[in-house]
C-alpha cells in the first residue's frame, strides 16, 4: 500500500519566484527573509522522500470558467503544461511541463466516486500558479510526477467548508488504499485573509490580522472543531473578498486529521498578505 509520507499546506504567492531570483536594486528588501523561510520549509518535503505529489489547488479562472465550473476536479493526464500567459507576464513565472501519474489519478477518481464525491476529471488540464508555485518553493527540480486536484473557491455556489474537510479526509484514505508501494506527499495551497481589487488589498499585512492569527492557530493545532464552528461561506466574506481560498487550508486539515499538530509551522507578514507554511508527518518525523 502507498504511504502518506508528508502532508503540507501553504500559501502560493505568485511573486515569490521573481522576488527570490531578483538581484541588485531589483531585489526587494524582504526577499532574503522570505527565501530563508522557504528553504527551511522545502527541507520538510525533502526529508519525506516522496515519489509522487498529490497537489490541491484552485484554477484562477484560467481554464475553468462559468460555462463549466466543476466543484472538485482530478487532473488525469501523462503531463501538465503550465503556466498561463498573464502569470508569465505579471509574475515572471516560467513555462513548465510536469509529469502526471495517471495510475494514482485513476485510483483517486474511481474510488472517490465510490466514496460519494462526484469528481470531475480532465485529460487536458493546464495548471496555474496554485500548483506550480508550491512546486517552485518545495521541489524546484520539478522532477516528481503529480496528481493535481482543483477545488472551486471562486464561483458560487461553492461547497461548504465542511465538504472541503470531508474531501481532505477522503483523499488521505484513497492514497493510503492505493495498492502500490510508493511514498506520496499530499500538498495543498490556499489563502489566509486576502483582498483582491478592494480597498484593503495593499496594506502592510493581510486585510484581517485577527483572522490570520486564529487561522494559523487552527491549522497548527489541528483544531478542526473550532475552525468549523466559526468558518462559514458567509463569514469568509468578512476577512477579505478572496478569503474563501482558506477552505483549501481546511481541506488540508482534513487530510492531516482532527487534532493533528503540525510538525513545522512558519509564517511571514508580506505587504498585502500573510504567508503561512505547515507540514505534518503522519508516520513520525523522518530521520
Amino acid at each position: 500500500m502507498a504511504t502518506v509520507a508528508a502532508v503540507i499546506a501553504s500559501t502560493h504567492h505568485p511573486f515569490y519566484y521573481r522576488a527570490s531570483t531578483a538581484t541588485g536594486a531589483d531585489r526587494p528588501p524582504f526577499a532574503d527573509a522570505w527565501v530563508a523561510k522557504i528553504e527551511a520549509f522545502r527541507e520538510t518535503l525533502t526529508k519525506a522522500r516522496p515519489d509522487i505529489l498529490v497537489m490541491v489547488g484552485s484554477d484562477h479562472f484560467h481554464q475553468l470558467w462559468l460555462d463549466n465550473m466543476p466543484q472538485f476536479l482530478v487532473g488525469k493526464a501523462p503531463y501538465f503544461d503550465a503556466n498561463w500567459y498573464n502569470e508569465e507576464r505579471e509574475f515572471g513565472l516560467p513555462r513548465m511541463r510536469l509529469a502526471g501519474d495517471e495510475q494514482l489519478a485513476g485510483h483517486i477518481l474511481r474510488n472517490g466516486l465510490d466514496a460519494g464525491f462526484d469528481l470531475a476529471f480532465s485529460n487536458e488540464l493546464r495548471i496555474d500558479h496554485s500548483i506550480t508555485c508550491p512546486i517552485i518553493t518545495l521541489r524546484p527540480e520539478a522532477d516528481l510526477p503529480i496528481v493535481p486536484i482543483y477545488t472551486n473557491i471562486f464561483a458560487p455556489p461553492l461547497p461548504r467548508p465542511g465538504r472541503f474537510v470531508e474531501l481532505g479526509r477522503t483523499i488521505r484514505q484513497l492514497v493510503e488504499s492505493w495498492p502500490i508501494d510508493k511514498r506520496v506527499a499530499i500538498i495543498g495551497t490556499g489563502h489566509l485573509s486576502l483582498e483582491l481589487g478592494g480597498p484593503r488589498q495593499f496594506g502592510a499585512h493581510g486585510p484581517d490580522p485577527e483572522f490570520d492569527r486564529k487561522a494559523v492557530d487552527w491549522i497548527a493545532s489541528g483544531d478542526l472543531e473550532g475552525c468549523l464552528a466559526e468558518v462559514t461561506l458567509d463569514s469568509l466574506h468578512l476577512p477579505g473578498n478572496a478569503t474563501h481560498g482558506f477552505m483549501d487550508f481546511m481541506l488540508m486539515m482534513g487530510v492531516a486529521g482532527a487534532g493533528a499538530k503540525a510538525d513545522h509551522v512558519d509564517s511571514l507578514d508580506l505587504f498585502h498578505t500573510m504567508e503561512a507554511y505547515f507540514t505534518w508527518y503522519p508516520n513520525g518525523v523522518p530521520a
